[in-house]
């Protein structure tokens, strides 16, 4: 009996030992028999005394469990499953960090919940024990272990020493029933034995089930109340980063690096300044000139698209800092560089955007807040410089990638207020506080190349007159260029080269750009600013925001869906001034296009009136060129550039009649059983359904714009621009078809044609003016592979761009809105049900017979006086509607009436037969030769242009370089060295001239193919 006895104390210190250091959590409580319980003490406090075990056991156990049964019983195993191995020595340690892995919390156990065979990290560097949601006890006096920073007073905690609540697994948990002891290990033993099933609830209910599974180590954020002193009136505050990216990052000298600041603006944009606010970059040790601000706007979009541009702008940025030999930029160009993303509401934001702004330090959950000091939040604001970058694979990119440290300012708007709203917080707020240099606008999924940037730049430092600036656009065209398979995407493709090869650089060399598209643009800070009238650029800009009621005509609205060009045009011909907009090439920046028809016809909506109406504005009011400071050879340019836009306007709004005239005069003329390549007369055939289908096409456009969207009619639309590009295929197979003829015929070949000389002339020369140029000049700029890949889905679809998206445009006038937003207003005039408890509720109701008897004779005697009800009439938005949707009708009649009257018109004067004789066609034909000429006369302009600059660049750079080595030549003279290498015609060996000639033409080459820049 004693043997068995020493072997069962043996066994107890055994699972002692082992339990104590496998769950050292639950042993760091000692029993106090004097210390006061929270709750009343268990019947089983009265247990009778057991002997205690044996000596030897005693003496190395120690009871220090934090679930005691009773004063005199301690815990202690009941069966020999409750042994488990000791986790080993290797195991209580932790795994080197991964930043691109799978990063586990710098923080302990009992906070993060931490499993004892992958026990956790000390705790981290600026950390406190865990508090609950209760107002526990917290100093707010000590700035530095304070995580939000600011000084404030003590709150007390409300249920006194004992009635503190803290962490699960603090020293002041316990449980002192033995009830709850074996509820609580319900979940961790597989078997019971039936002392303890006994002591089981039998009514014991666990909740309701879990939302969602809880991940291992992420517990939701425990909020605490706490005190902090306003600044100004306003609250702004400093919170510490995350342990696990204090841990990765390479700088931590500067409160920048290691405490995101927090502001709540309630002011509007406007105001920003004058109310006091101030950036980082105004304030401490960060004070900075800023010469470079970039801005990135986003609504909706996802991580993917966020992290792609927020990717590229951080590779520009290392860029900056690699150019050592720079007068701006170098090791430190990052202090120069400030980047503000604008996200446009709140509740519109993607949550994994969030996150990744999260991952970046950028951003922290529940520190904004709705209202401070009885002031309603308009925006909140977060600062912070970080080290760290995500690309589109979100994969962390650090100091090891060349990722220098970057200045972000994140803006996250309370509501949707739309992306004009958004410029107009980083214009007039943040660009005030800042005064920067030069202003980048990008969207949210452009992805700018590793130097476009730079370049944009680079073209405000070399010339002071530049107040604008547009990068080149690319189409995506996805993984392995798979997105050309689907036409859309390879005919926008073809659609954004041939704009930046042909419209970009003609319009550059005028000295103003139409448009700079918001995905890569760039600004003059101070060309930018209103005169001391509050007229000007900005001014004109932000016009659009404020439009309601009566101001808000169609026309102004529609001019203002394309607000970068009113923009444009303010700059150039901003009074006493001689500002000019250019196109940088070598500024390139990748964006998404849309691979769907109703997302394509959306888009092209807004693109197309803004367009159309902001030309017709700037030819309106082209006399104000006259009120600026250029040149009189500058001026003759723009006016000129005038007269191009006017033709370009004129043609775009008769594109439905001079399509269908085309179509008409030279798929016709196949009508003639000489030249019918079919036989049988099926050309004539051919010729009448394609007419009688394309006409019905067109009137059913207007009924499908009209009545619905791309979104719900997809089927609609896609029909239609399927008969559209039969329509197109079968005209340029006429076309080839008569040109294949008339040579034939001119080669001495017995060919029955009766083409004319002088239609086979304008037929020729218009393919020649277009297909042609387009090849010429592709080839010119080395990029000719849009012509292969991408020229037939273009051609093919043209149709549908003239038609089917000019009519959903034109039909769609009176839709000026970006976006669509419910009434969400509550109504409280009939007052509320409040609750007082459970489900009782306090109304207010007539509460004596009186008043209800007094109603019912109210209601009696307006029956017999019939009182004249008010009339309501028509609510101010419901009146702007109603005429927004007359001014459409009655353009839309006028321009379709236009359209009808001129095809009926010219195709019974010239008939199907008389197409060499057609003066109408030859005008059509030739037009565009004459326009198509004009861009490649512009485009070779620029091309040259650049190529000189580029040259001239690279001799100045070359010459630089000779003057520094000679100086170093001398320098070295001096001190009684010989240089090894001399410059010069003189005095090189045959290595020196071989090596010094190879770096020149390949130094000439770079500059020469400015291509690639």
């Amino acid at each position: 009996m004693d043997c068995q006895n020493g072997r069962r104390a043996n066994r107890t210190v055994r699972f002692a030992r082992t339990a104590e250091s496998r769950y050292p959590e639950r042993y760091s409580y000692e029993y106090d028999p004097e210390e006061t319980l929270s709750r009343a003490a268990p019947s089983m406090r009265n247990a009778p005394t057991i002997p205690p075990p044996t000596a030897s056991g005693a003496d190395e156990m120690r009871y220090t469990a934090s679930r005691p049964a009773s004063p005199a019983r301690p815990w202690s195993p009941t069966r020999a499953a409750d042994w488990v191995r000791p986790p080993s020595a290797a195991a209580s340690y932790y795994e080197r960090a991964d930043i691109n892995g799978s990063p586990r919390p710098g923080t302990p156990s009992s906070r993060y919940g931490g499993s004892p065979r992958r026990p956790l990290p000390p705790a981290p560097l600026f950390s406190k024990p865990g508090t609950t949601t209760q107002d526990t006890k917290i100093d707010i006096g000590d700035g530095e272990e304070d995580p939000f920073g600011g000084g404030g007073r003590t709150i007390s905690s409300r249920h006194g020493p004992q009635g503190s609540v803290q962490s699960f697994t603090s020293e002041s948990t316990f449980i002192a029933d033995e009830t709850d002891l074996e509820k609580v290990d319900l979940d961790e033993y597989e078997e019971e034995s039936n002392e303890t099933k006994s002591m089981v609830d039998p009514n014991l209910h666990y909740g309701p089930a879990p939302e969602k599974q809880s991940r291992r180590g992420v517990r939701n954020a425990q909020m605490a109340k706490k005190e902090v002193q306003l600044v100004n009136g306003e609250l702004i505050l400093e919170c510490k980063i995350p342990t696990i990216l204090h841990s990765f990052l390479p700088r931590r000298d500067d409160r920048e690096f290691t405490h995101m600041r927090y502001t709540a603006v309630t002011c509007d944009p406007d105001d920003f300044t004058q109310r006091g606010y101030k950036l980082r970059q105004q304030i401490g040790r960060t004070m900075r000139e800023t010469e470079l601000f970039i801005c990135i706007t986003m609504y909706n979009e996802d991580e993917t698209h966020f992290t792609r541009t927020m990717h590229g702008v951080m590779q520009n940025i290392s860029h900056f800092c690699s150019r050592s030999k720079s007068r701006t930029w170098g090791k430190d160009g990052w202090k120069k560089i400030v980047v503000c993303i604008i996200s446009d509401g709140r509740k519109k934001v993607h949550p994994r955007t969030l996150n990744a702004l999260a991952a970046l330090g950028v951003y922290q959950e529940g520190i904004a807040k709705n209202v401070v000091n009885q002031k309603q939040v308009n925006a909140h604001v977060y600062e912070y410089t970080t080290q760290v970058s995500l690309d589109s694979d979100l994969k962390f990119k650090g100091a090891e990638k060349g990722i220098v440290p970057c200045q972000v300012i994140f803006c996250l708007k309370e509501h949707n207020q739309k992306k004009l709203n958004s410029h107009r917080w980083f214009f007039n707020a943040f660009g005030r506080a800042l005064q920067p240099n030069i202003c980048i606008l990008l969207d949210v999924g452009t992805r700018p190349e590793p130097t476009a940037l730079y370049h944009l730049w680079k073209a405000f430092d070399q010339d002071s007159n530049v107040a604008g600036a547009a990068g080149e656009i690319k189409a995506s065209k996805g993984k392995n260029m798979l997105g050309l398979l689907n036409p859309l995407v390879a005919s926008q493709n073809f659609e954004y080269k041939m704009s930046n090869i042909l419209d970009k650089p003609l319009e550059s060399v005028f000295g103003y750009i139409t448009v700079l598209p918001g995905a890569l643009s760039a600004y003059r800070f101070f060309a930018l600013q209103n005169d001391a009238e509050g007229n000007g650029p900005l001014n004109q800009y932000f016009k659009g925001e404020t439009l309601h009621g009566k101001d808000a005509d169609v026309f102004t609205a529609n001019m203002y869906l394309a607000e970068d060009r009113i923009l444009c045009w303010e700059l150039v011909a901003k009074r006493e001034e001689r500002w000019v907009l250019r196109f940088v090439k070598s500024a390139v920046g990748e964006t998404d296009v849309p691979d769907s028809i109703p997302e394509f016809i959306s888009q092209r909506r807004r693109w197309l009136n803004g367009a159309f109406f902001a030309a017709v504005y700037s030819i309106v009011n082209v006399k104000q060129l006259w009120k600026t400071d250029h040149s009189l050879a500058r001026k003759i340019l723009l006016q000129i550039e005038s007269v191009y836009q006017l033709l370009q306007l004129i043609f775009t709004y008769f594109g439905l009649a001079n399509f269908y005239l085309a179509f008409f005069f030279i798929a016709g003329s196949l009508t003639d059983e000489k030249i019918d390549p079919f036989g049988h007369n099926m050309g004539k055939y051919i010729f009448i359904v394609l007419r009688y289908a394309c006409v019905l096409v067109m009137c059913l456009q207007f009924i499908f714009s009209m009545g619905n969207r791309p979104q719900g009619a997809k089927k609609l639309y896609l029909s239609s621009m399927i008969v559209y590009s039969i329509v197109m295929a079968y005209t340029a197979f006429c076309t080839l078809y008569l040109i294949v003829l008339e040579l034939m015929a001119k080669t001495g070949h017995d060919v029955p044609i009766t083409m004319s000389d002088t239609l086979f002339v304008n037929i020729v020369v218009s393919l020649l003016s277009t297909v042609g140029l387009y090849f010429f000049t592709s080839f010119m700029y080395l990029d000719p592979w849009h012509m292969f890949t991408s020229s037939a889905q273009y051609f093919a679809l043209l149709p549908s761009y003239i038609c089917t998206l000019q009519c959903y445009a034109f039909c769609n006038t009176h839709d000026v809105t970006w976006g669509t937003k419910g009434d969400n207003t509550i109504n409280t005039d009939l007052g509320t049900a409040r609750i007082i408890n459970g489900s009782i509720v306090e109304v207010e109701m007539p509460s004596e017979q009186l008043d209800i008897d007094s109603g019912y004779d109210a209601a009696l005697r307006n029956l017999r006086d019939r009182l004249e009800v008010p009339d309501p009439g028509v609510s101010e938005s419901q009146q702007q509607e109603d005429y927004y949707r007359a001014v459409r009708t009655y353009m839309v009649s006028v321009w379709m009436v236009a359209n009808v009257v001129l095809a009926m018109a010219v195709s019974e004067v010239y008939g199907v037969g008389s197409s060499g004789t057609n003066v109408y066609l030859a005008i059509i034909l030739w037009s565009v030769a004459v326009l198509a000429i004009i861009r490649a006369i512009g485009s070779t302009a620029y091309a040259v242009l650049y190529l000189i600059q580029k040259l001239v660049e690279g001799k100045a750079k070359f010459q630089a370089g000779n003057i520094a080595s000679a100086n170093a030549s001398a320098a070295g003279s001096s001190l009684g060295t010989k240089s090894n290498v001399s410059y010069g015609s003189k005095g090189l060996n045959m290595t020196d001239r071989i090596n010094e000639t190879k770096w020149a033409i390949s130094r000439g080459m770079q500059k020469a193919m400015f291509w690639k820049k």
